[in-house]
């Protein structure tokens, strides 16, 4: 069953100046704006601050504590939502797009042997695992990719109380010699681009963007985002080299 409550927001994502940047998700509205949704248990679970900032004045602290259930599904979380052209099948095939954005993970950061999603790509669909997710496993971030047949891309040591620089360069299809993507940390490219499926057949996705971990984690978990931004071309969200 599709989910019918995104639709009609299709219609109310901003426009930007840019030619070749397509959204941007930077809070520098003050507030959370400029996304789609909010998924939170209350205020200060997502709370837009200028305490701790990658870029502009303003970033988004998330906190999720067990028991934190603000929809009816598994684990606990708390995230915002931005449903972008990629959530319409049709539109979602064959599209391709970078993302730049910046994640701060507090130094009280629990580790833990299991799941702690930061940014994934949801399908459309009702069960399956997100085509492109980032996630924290232990001390260790990582980024799985292929819904169904996923496996881990990319992997590299938890740094807690820095920020790390993100940019994925993704084409989104269900077929794995068209589908690929690209991952650059902190200015270095670390996944070189890798053709696979992209997306459920099908199926478009979404962005969410908080915490999103499993239920038995006990400690509460703080990250800071920042600076979210959807391009098509790389030179839009790299940084330009030094001279």
């Amino acid at each position: 069953m599709r989910k019918s409550w995104l639709l009609p927001l299709l219609l109310l994502v901003p426009t930007v100046a840019s030619a070749n940047v397509v959204w941007r998700g930077d809070f520098e509205t003050g507030n959370s704006s400029q996304w789609t949704k909010e998924e939170r248990v209350n205020s200060n679970r997502l709370l837009v601050t200028s305490d701790r900032v990658r870029q502009g004045a303003y970033a988004l602290r998330v906190q999720v504590e067990q028991g934190d259930k603000p929809i009816q599904a598994s684990g606990n979380r708390n995230e915002l939502v931005y449903v972008g052209p990629e959530y319409a099948p049709e539109v979602a095939e064959g599209a391709e797009h970078v993302y730049a954005w910046s994640t701060l993970f507090d130094e009280s950061f629990p580790s833990e042997k299991t799941w702690q999603v930061f940014t994934q790509w949801h399908h459309t669909g009702l069960s399956g695992s997100p085509p492109v997710e980032l996630y924290v496993l232990g001390e260790e971030m990582r980024m799985r990719v292929g819904g169904g047949l996923a496996k881990d891309v990319w992997s590299a040591p938890l740094q807690r109380g820095v920020w790390n620089d993100f940019v994925l360069h993704v084409k989104w299809s269900a077929d794995p010699s068209v589908g690929f993507v690209a991952l650059y940390h902190d200015g270095q490219p670390v996944v070189p681009r890798t053709h696979m499926a992209t997306l459920y057949p099908g199926e478009g996705v979404y962005l969410k963007q908080g915490l999103y971990r499993s239920d038995t984690i006990r400690a509460p978990g703080v990250v800071f985002h920042d600076g979210f931004t959807v391009a098509t071309e790389l030179a839009d969200v790299l940084p330009a080299p030094a001279i």
